[in-house]
């Protein structure tokens, strides 16, 4: 059992080892950013984005670079220091894996260092929380740290209009929650101009628990729709016609349940809403609604 055991935590020990020696690189930076004042660690992120854009490296590689500032500049705004194993974390995260971390043990601070590496791009990232409160307080807090470096910072909760919601995601980070982050998807959906919708280019996004979110909550479906002004109208115009009709026009069947216009009742129903034949397909939502009248009204 102990050789079964071994090698299937083989895997895991390759992944550690590819990732502490990555966390090796940022620690070997530590002292060198140390040194920087506040103003050549601010210049660090037009630097990292000038490697990006001009000499053709990847994100991956100023991931060092790029933890060991944003470490360092957490450490002087917020009085905080990433640990290694905090380093481990963010590096798993921007490789789009879980890590798996208990409370208390610093996943907000850890969210900070991959976000600040993917916005370097440019292209935006979103920090979803699992309710309002914790995304505008880390937004408050962990935002100290993004504006000292030069990232901007934006949250989207409820209650937001559409331009402050298109202010918050034109952000370099944005925090928001997962039902607002999904209506608001939805409500881009539904708009007719481009120029309404309040995202942008869904870039990369960090979920806080993510069990729950991925999983517990997606069991509950997001609703969102528009008005329906003609739905409501031909209720109404059913209701009456309904009351209208005389004992000879239905067929009711109270054991069981069911009601039905008669003969009688189709051809004054051809007539009160003029329509030639009401058992044309196209008259079938007309239909739909004449039977769900009679239902209400007499079952």
């Amino acid at each position: 059992m102990g050789l079964i055991k071994y090698i299937m935590e083989s895997d895991n020990r390759r992944a550690l080892k590819k990732l502490e020696a990555i966390a090796a690189k940022i620690e070997n930076l530590s002292d060198k950013y140390k040194a920087m004042t506040d103003d050549e660690l601010k210049a660090v992120t037009p630097w990292l984005k000038d490697r990006l854009q001009n000499n053709y490296e990847t994100l991956d590689d100023i991931l060092p670079d790029a933890f060991a500032a944003m470490r360092e500049a957490c450490e002087r705004v917020l009085g905080m220091r990433p640990f290694h194993v905090q380093l481990l974390g963010g590096i798993v995260l921007h490789q789009g894996r879980i890590a798996e971390m208990k409370t208390g043990e610093g996943k907000t601070l850890v969210a900070v260092l991959p976000s600040y590496l993917n916005a370097l791009t440019g292209k935006g990232v979103h920090i979803v929380t699992v309710n309002d409160y914790l995304a505008k307080t880390q937004a408050e807090w962990m935002g100290k740290a993004f504006r000292f470096m030069g990232i901007s910072v934006g949250v989207s909760i409820s209650g937001m209009n559409s331009e402050q919601k298109r202010q918050a995601y034109a952000a370099d980070v944005t925090y928001c929650t997962n039902n607002e982050l999904g209506f608001d998807y939805l409500r881009d959906n539904m708009v007719i101009y481009a120029k309404d919708k309040v995202l942008r280019e869904l870039n990369f996004g960090i979920v806080d628990e993510v069990d729950s979110i991925l999983i517990d909550e997606a069991r509950t479906p997001l609703i969102i729709s528009g008005r329906s002004d003609k739905s409501s109208e031909m209720y109404v115009t059913v209701n009456k016609f309904v009351k209208y009709l005389k004992p000879e026009d239905i067929d009711l069947d109270e054991e069981k349940k069911t009601v039905h216009l008669t003969d009688s009742g189709v051809s004054k129903a051809e007539r009160y809403f003029a329509v030639e034949n009401l058992g044309d397909p196209q008259n079938d939502e007309l239909y739909h609604y004449i039977n769900n009248a009679l239902r209400a009204h007499y079952i």
